[in-house]
């Protein structure tokens, strides 16, 4: 079991974001609509090779030669599909420029199942991704993991903490855009 204090743990590490990501409920200027619309193309793979350059020359800012040392990880999306089209290139590339590892062939989303939420405001149901990892991969690696959006921190404090429990390192994340609240 994964505890608060191992989430908060993971988040403060290396932690470096693209974008200021306003809220769709929010209204947002003419600025704040074209980072949501660049983020939104990133969802939909129309722009990676782009993303791909700023996040390899982030990673080699960062962390200099040893960048190559890296596995580079993407915490998956809700579906196969969509992290397939959101991914696959992405990390290749990524990879391709840093000489980091590509951990995407070791992380797969191999379905979904429905979960329980329990909120002040009562109970819903939704589908969660069910996610397979390669265990043996990440064993003595030192990983940096990627999101396309950072909120509170929570989904990646997770997964990097999942990974550190089957004997990665987590040296940090890297985020195309962070949410922000007006």
């Amino acid at each position: 079991m994964i505890t608060t204090q191992q989430i908060i743990a993971q988040c403060t590490k290396y932690m470096y974001s693209f974008y200021p990501y306003l809220p769709v409920k929010y209204k947002a200027t003419e600025k704040q609509w074209k980072i949501r619309q660049f983020v939104w193309g990133f969802k939909d793979g129309k722009n990676s090779s782009q993303v791909a350059q700023m996040v390899a020359e982030r990673l080699i800012t960062a962390f200099g030669h040893a960048a190559k040392d890296l596995v580079f990880c993407c915490i998956p999306a809700s579906s196969k599909a969509k992290t397939e089209i959101r991914y696959k290139e992405f990390s290749e590339e990524v990879c391709r420029l840093t000489g980091a590892e590509n951990a995407y062939p070791f992380v797969t989303v191999s379905g979904e199942k429905l979960s329980l939420h329990e909120t002040k405001r009562g109970k819903r149901v939704s589908s969660t991704e069910v996610i397979e990892v390669d265990e043996r991969f990440f064993a003595q690696k030192r990983v940096i993991v990627f999101d396309d959006v950072l909120t509170k921190g929570i989904t990646y404090g997770r997964f990097a903490q999942y990974l550190e429990n089957l004997g990665a390192t987590v040296v940090g994340g890297v985020f195309l855009a962070k949410t922000i609240e007006k």
